[in-house]
């Protein structure tokens, strides 16, 4: 809901894209490094519940908090913090949702967990429009963002359980207690994972490239509306795919699957190199980085999940997902500096290159035979 009115909401006070790129950017950064802490503290403490329920609720009053103020400074503090603690609570709620379930049920769990948080995407844009239309201020719309966060911060608290460390429900409660290592074939994992991320770029660009072809202006708010349409669009098209996805994974072997993801995200920044001028190609890019999106951040936790040890598994997390956030980032800026050039092909070709390298290493993965046996 935030992030659909953020833009009009800065406009209303008299800021610009320039103060949106501050805030987000800044933001963006930290919620890396946040994911990182979150995983190095989730490896010392043994309760993760509360640290993980603090973490909703400070994004929550953090996020809600920006309907009270209207300096830059206030805007950018809050949303970083917003973002600091979501990205905290990310590697605590993994870790969670993976000691909730049995080992054949990993892919499924994520699945859930990922179609939850992009009907979520779709859902609170489309009421935060509703609310825009009837007449409510962006700063009311902001503030309305407390209800949902902390609904969610209480259900995760009071109505949620975490297994005790010393519950025997899986064989790796019954390990000794020794200082262990993180396996080898994971750090290989993590080198994959990095190479695709650095073709991985925003998905936030599609309206962008969407609103183009459309003859988005100042004066056809419209063409806008369309292109966040079809964004969310995506959105839908994930949160279907996210559990047959973690399903198929938990049937089949989850690599494999998730390098097939891989290899449709490298179609669509082909098609996005090729053909982002046209509407239709576009749309069908839009439906491809739907499934590919919902492969990638489903199964990439799965296949951790299963490689980790249940003690290092938190801060495992962490490291996967700060791998997945620098990737990000890094093809998030090479990409927008390109497109503002005007060099597009350029701009969707790196990102092919990059995306390519990460699916041929994770093949060399299952090809060097070092995957542990099932």
């Amino acid at each position: 809901m935030c992030t659909a009115v953020l833009p009009l909401y800065l406009t209303s006070i008299g800021l610009g894209p320039a103060a949106l790129g501050v805030i987000e950017g800044v933001a963006d950064l930290l919620k890396s490094l946040s994911k990182l802490g979150g995983g190095i503290l989730g490896h010392y403490v043994k309760r993760k519940k509360p640290w993980a329920s603090v973490g909703y609720l400070v994004t929550s009053l953090s996020t809600g908090g920006m309907g009270l103020v209207s300096s830059v400074a206030g805007l950018v503090s809050l949303r970083s913090l917003a973002w600091i603690s979501r990205g905290f609570r990310s590697p605590l709620r993994d870790y969670l949702l993976a000691d909730a379930v049995e080992k054949t049920h990993y892919g499924r769990a994520y699945g859930l967990e990922r179609a939850g948080d992009m009907l979520g995407a779709v859902s609170g844009p489309l009421l935060a429009t509703l609310l825009v239309w009837c007449g409510i201020q962006f700063r009311t719309v902001i503030l309305w963002t407390f209800v949902p966060g902390v609904a969610a911060a209480a259900f995760l608290f009071f109505l949620t359980r975490e297994r005790s460390t010393t519950t025997a429900a899986s064989p790796e409660s019954d390990e000794p207690k020794v200082r262990r290592r993180f396996p080898k074939i994971f750090w290989l994992f993590l080198v994959g994972v990095l190479l695709f991320g650095l073709g991985d770029f925003s998905r936030t660009f599609l309206i962008w490239l969407a609103a183009r072809p459309l003859g988005e202006t100042a004066s056809a708010p419209g063409t806008l509306s369309i292109a966040a349409l079809l964004y969310a669009l995506h959105n839908l098209v994930s949160a279907a795919a996210a559990y047959p996805v973690g399903w198929l994974g938990d049937r089949r072997s989850k690599l494999p699957v998730l390098i097939a993801g891989y290899g449709l995200g490298v179609l669509t920044n082909l098609l996005l190199a090729l053909y982002w001028t046209s509407l239709a190609w576009l749309t069908i890019a839009i439906i491809f980085s739907g499934i590919y999106i919902a492969i990638e951040e489903t199964l990439e936790k799965a296949v951790a999940a299963e490689w980790l040890p249940r003690e290092l598994r938190s801060l495992g997390f962490g490291i996967l997902a700060c791998t997945n956030a620098v990737g990000d980032m890094a093809s998030s800026l090479y990409v927008g500096l390109l497109l503002q050039r005007g060099a597009s092909e350029y701009a969707f070709g790196i990102a092919v290159a990059a995306g390519a390298v990460g699916v041929v290493w994770m093949l060399g993965l299952i090809l060097s035979q070092r995957l542990p046996s099932e």
